[in-house]
């Protein structure tokens, strides 16, 4: 083992440690308050209600260092284990070309990762989420949603990973930057064809019927002056009780889509309010800030595998013989979690910052206490506990916490 292979094996310990120490943290302290209910949310949310979302979390948190424990021993045998060296070395003895070797040797270290996992993930589903009544999905359409994911990784993401390696070996040195225009065509192309082709091959969905909420929400896109294709209402039911609303799309096929579970459980004015958060980050351009957060990444990850394709060390550290970019590749990303963990909580802070902001644009357009009673049932219909650790809240959490976001819309109301 070279000083990389050591290197990569401290940053491991260490960044386990501390997800398990965050873990923990997050377990001791829902578990201390999950007796009391915050002032802000008394009257609105049980002890029982509160209750059962302290055991949800603290399932999930459970559950996650199992799956904590998991993602290291698979990390460990695709890496120092040889088991992306051996595919590499498989797939050029059987592979018609060099590129079809890099590709199959991608593609296998992804299925392989993805079956490794799906243990957890099917525990997670029709154990964890159906105890506490969440889980609406039966294993045939668990099985069936698996099916078509794959259906559309060959059918989307073999040529993809064919272009890009093509383009490793015939675009020269400065390959990296023509994959990164790929990469960003690819991206685009997905977000303009997901709400017309992709997401219907999942969920179904059915224009707004007309009424009173149509028509609230119509006079709130006119007044924030945001166009948009449709309104429709997805069957989320069928797979979970969770609630939610989204934009999704690009251009002309923008469109708003909210699940039937959030119809059910909201009034027409607090799903309004939705709405206007939402309305919000488009307004502050959030959605094109992450975008370009994104590309920014995906051509700074890109440059860096250019250099460690064309170093030894690097492969060496891993026992991979020959050198081979569809390894380099399946290694960066393999290895790249770990390297930026320590700095995921900036990622987290920045997201914050936008829901803070996406809260404010909403309490122009609609009333903050609209906001607080749906953000309080979603709180109360999703088991979102209302206590949770500042420190695992500050390194995981893309959304503030219940009360922060409460005492700010309320403070919002009364300037």
């Amino acid at each position: 083992m070279n000083t990389f292979t050591w290197f990569f094996l401290a940053l491991l310990v260490l960044t386990t440690a501390l997800r398990v120490w965050l873990a923990s943290r997050q377990i001791r302290h829902v578990w201390r308050y999950r007796d009391e209910v915050p002032s802000a949310f008394v009257g609105q949310i049980s002890i029982a209600q509160h209750r059962l979302a302290a055991n949800y979390t603290l399932a999930k948190t459970r559950l996650s260092l199992v799956q904590i424990a998991l993602e290291v021993l698979v990390l460990l045998a695709f890496t120092v284990g040889g088991g992306v060296a051996w595919l590499a070395q498989y797939w050029a003895a059987h592979a018609a070309s060099a590129i079809a070797a890099n590709v199959w040797t991608m593609a296998s270290v992804i299925v392989l990762g993805g079956l490794l996992e799906l243990p957890l993930d099917m525990y997670r589903k029709f154990r964890l989420e159906q105890r506490f009544g969440f889980n609406t999905q039966s294993l045939r359409q668990f099985f069936a949603d698996l099916l078509m994911q794959g259906a559309l990784g060959l059918i989307l993401g073999l040529p993809l990973l064919f272009a890009v390696f093509w383009i490793v070996q015939r675009a020269g040195e400065y390959w990296w930057m023509y994959a990164w225009l790929v990469w960003m065509g690819f991206n685009l192309l997905i977000l303009a064809i997901y709400p017309n082709f992709i997401a219907p091959l999942f969920n179904r969905f059915e224009p707004l019927p007309e009424g009173e909420l149509k028509q609230q929400i119509s006079q709130l896109l006119q007044k924030c002056g945001f166009a948009v294709q449709g309104l429709f209402v997805m069957d989320g039911s069928r797979r979970s009780r969770h609630g939610n609303a989204y934009f999704t799309g690009i251009g002309k096929s923008k469109r708003i889509v909210l699940f039937d579970t959030l119809i059910k459980h909201l009034q027409t004015s607090e799903i309004e309010a939705v709405l206007a958060h939402e309305l919000g980050h488009f307004h502050h351009r959030h959605v094109m800030k992450r975008m370009v957060w994104v590309f920014g990444m995906s051509l700074a990850s890109l440059w860096f595998i250019a250099v460690l394709v064309q170093s030894a060390w690097f492969f060496a550290a891993f026992g991979v013989a020959p050198m081979s970019a569809g390894a380099g590749f399946a290694l960066f990303f393999l290895i790249m979690p770990v390297l930026v963990l320590p700095l995921q909580w900036l990622s987290g802070m920045y997201s914050r910052k936008h829901e803070f902001e996406a809260d404010q644009y909403a309490a122009q357009y609609a009333k903050p206490e609209y906001l607080v009673s749906a953000l309080t049932k979603l709180y109360r219909d999703n088991a979102s506990t209302l206590t949770p650790d500042s420190l695992y809240s500050m390194f995981y959490d893309s959304h503030p916490n219940a009360q922060q976001r409460v005492a700010r819309l309320l403070a919002s109301g009364h300037n």
